[in-house]
């Protein structure tokens, strides 16, 4: 039975997966030539906002949004102060680091700069037991690292020449060869060996230790793990994986758990924290339109989470910069984005010096007083300029991007010399001990003093508020209007907008001193969003695929880690974009037969009940389960998919992938087999696997 449910997923897979080419060059080819003014019915405009505003929707949600009113329902959405949200809010409440200021995050999960600090004295160790358990475990690793280089390192001798027969040395070592002590010396383990017995020793010990202490309290069990020496902490804590992990740590408080993970990896409970919830609250939230605009907006500004500080700093960045201005003005946005740390350590221009500046001039015997050998990141670069004999560090990573990606766009006519002039205003824009987690700092003796021409305007010399002056000019720029309007059109409406309604866009832009909120009204409000030839027309990215697909069949999450690793092997992971130009929001990226095949493969999984930390139950999905919990009724598998493709699809769904699905129901382990199980239907489980190709296939795949 196992492999032919493994047949069956396998064909339809594959069946669906050129089905989805099929769909999506038709689909293409449509809205190329697409002609039709048409506006869709009544009977789909709840599911259009639905598809749109949302990262998909629950079941029972299209009713509910067309009892309430569309528009009615898109004005709250738009303002979702008015929306009670402390569902979510609970369940984000055992990840503590959504709510520490960077500094806070950095004491209390130490990068391995702190470790050092303190593993040599120069800093104190934490008088906190629990804080102490971290910095003792990870400073035992620290060592254990480098005693592995050293062994690993080539053993050098006085002398590689052999002794001369009959001398003293050869001599002696004939008698040590008929007594047997040479051989005695030869049989002693090394070093390395012993260290790795004893790691081997700590690891059973670890086992042991584990199951022992999982018959405890779980704080009785916490403060025997805080008592436990530095290696035994970290042996303990790479042995809680899986269903043990999760046995051990039942019943902990959110500091417990986040210690024992911090034991191991300090700098992993930030990141698997910040993706968790960015996951839970996509999934849970009732604000969903907001959600949605502070993925836009992080994607827009995007900053990469792999890079050296940005670790600790991207909570802060997108709870305290993107969030809160997500549907305000965009000037507010651009500025608060070009102060935030994690913008000025992503694009280095924290480092950016003035070629005149003090710092660059020498004035300051140590220009940078905070910063000691051996803590991140280093200096700043400094390049020749002219004839070598002055030097600058003067970064445009910033400026370029600022102009290209976040403001004017790449066709907006600004030159190399404009892009230069802004990296020049943003000189002593930097951070304030990026190590300790500090915020936004102008330091004069960086800033690039006289004038400045950007764009043809020109910006007097006045410090801190040069860089204020040309970011409110980018900010009200029309190229700007049009490149912001035309990428919420692309998101919203269509990979190919009307220029007509990004024109109306970025009219309401300039006239409404960029207020997000209303420009997205007036796309809202344009008969291009509702026209017939925009309904499912996007393709989801990995992102609104996964979490689409756990809302349609209302799943319960009790671990959204796995979710998270699922969009590393569909290709987007969170905030693993490594590039400042984000994520596409374009089809084009993300067609192709490895995608789709990983998709489907994804949705089967999640039906399957193979995707740990998520439960779906597909007979309740297709309403074919009994109210009684204790009898099991066998859905009929037409039925179910029937029923499915209502509740997934409300009915949209093609011939040809219908087609598809109802031959492997009637056929499901191929033709071959065909007359000897005539009577044969699908494998145990059907509802759940025709859910996950429904899931999978190119109807769902559209939004």
């Amino acid at each position: 039975m196992p492999s032919q449910r493994r047949n069956f997923v396998l064909t339809a897979s594959l069946l669906l997966t050129l089905a989805c080419f099929a769909a999506f060059a038709f689909n293409k080819k449509k809205e190329k030539n697409a002609s039709d003014p048409s506006q869709m019915d009544d009977s789909r405009r709840a599911l259009h906002a639905l598809q749109r505003l949302t990262f998909g929707p629950r079941p029972g949600d299209a009713e509910r949004v067309a009892a309430m009113g569309v528009d009615k329902w898109i004005d709250l959405q738009l303002h979702p102060e008015k929306i009670d949200d402390s569902a979510v809010n609970a369940r984000l409440s055992g990840f503590r680091t959504l709510g520490m200021e960077t500094r806070e995050i950095v004491e209390n999960f130490p990068p391995q700069q702190l470790i050092k600090a303190v593993a040599e004295g120069k800093k104190p160790m934490p008088s906190d037991p629990v804080k102490r358990a971290v910095y003792q475990a990870q400073i035992e690793k620290l060592e254990e690292k480098r005693e592995r280089k050293q062994d690993a390192a080539p053993q050098t001798t006085a002398s590689t020449t052999p002794p001369a027969a009959g001398s003293p040395t050869q001599d002696q070592g004939a008698v040590d060869n008929s007594t047997g002590s040479d051989s005695a010396e030869t049989s002693k383990p090394s070093v390395k060996d012993e260290q790795a017995s004893k790691r081997r020793e700590d690891r059973l010990y670890a086992d042991l230790k584990a199951q022992e202490l999982l018959d405890l309290p779980p704080d009785e069990r916490m403060k025997q793990v805080l008592q436990l020496s530095p290696e035994a902490q970290r042996a303990l804590s790479l042995s809680l994986k899986g269903q043990r992990g999760d046995d051990f740590t039942m019943g902990m408080n959110p500091k417990q758990k986040e210690t024992l993970q911090a034991l191991n990896n300090p700098q992993q409970v930030v990141g698997d924290e910040l993706m968790q919830a960015k996951l839970l609250r996509a999934i849970y939230s009732e604000r969903q339109f907001d959600e949605v605009m502070t993925d836009f907006w992080f994607n827009h500004f995007n900053v990469y989470l792999g890079k050296g500080a940005d670790r600790y700093l991207v909570t802060s960045y997108e709870r305290d910069v993107i969030r809160p201005h997500a549907l305000g003005k965009f000037e507010d946005l651009l500025v608060a984005t070009a102060k935030s740390p994690a913008m000025l350590f992503y694009l280095d221009n924290w480092l950016s010096v003035g070629p005149d500046s003090d710092v660059a001039r020498g004035v300051s015997k140590n220009p940078y007083p905070r910063r000691r050998r051996g803590r991140f990141p280093p200096p700043p670069p400094r390049q020749a300029k002219g004839n070598g004999k002055r030097k600058n560090g003067l970064n445009e990573n910033y400026g370029r991007e600022l102009m290209e990606l976040h403001t004017l766009g790449v066709n907006a006519g600004y030159t190399q010399n404009d892009v230069t002039e802004v990296a020049r205003v943003l000189t002593g824009w930097t951070i304030d001990q990026p190590q300790k987690g500090g915020g936004f700092k102008f330091e004069e003796r960086m800033h690039e003093p006289g004038t400045k021409i950007v764009l043809g305007h020109k910006i007097k010399e006045h410090g801190e508020k040069e860089g204020t002056e040309v970011l409110h000019l980018l900010a009200h720029h029309p190229s700007t209007a049009h490149f912001i309007c035309g990428k919420l059109a692309t998101r919203f409406v269509s990979d190919d907008p009307a220029p007509a309604l990004v024109e109306e866009m970025a009219q309401t832009f300039l006239k409404k001193d960029g207020d997000i909120r209303e420009v997205l009204k007036t796309m809202f409000h344009s008969p291009n969003f509702w026209g017939a030839d925009t309904y499912r027309a996007k393709l989801k990215t990995p992102l609104e695929f996964v979490v689409s697909a756990v809302r349609a069949i209302g799943a319960d999450v009790s671990d959204a880690a796995p979710l998270a690793r699922q969009l590393n092997t569909l290709g987007m992971p969170l905030y693993g974009m490594q590039p400042p130009t984000g994520y596409s929001m374009k089809s084009d990226a993300w067609v192709n037969s490895s995608a789709l095949l990983g998709r489907m493969n994804f949705s089967v999984a999640l039906m399957a009940g193979r995707i740990k930390g998520v439960q779906a139950d597909g007979d309740r999905l297709a309403g074919s389960a009994s109210p009684n919990a204790t009898d099991k009724v066998e859905p009929d598998p037409k039925q179910a998919l029937a029923r499915l493709e209502s509740s997934l699809l409300a009915g949209d769904i093609s011939k040809q992938t219908h087609d598809a699905i109802v031959k492997e129901i009637e056929n499901p382990t191929g033709s071959s087999q065909a007359t000897s199980r005539k009577n044969d239907k699908m494998p145990a489980s059907s509802t759940g696997t025709i859910a996950g190709l429904l899931l999978g296939s190119p109807e769902f795949q559209r939004r």
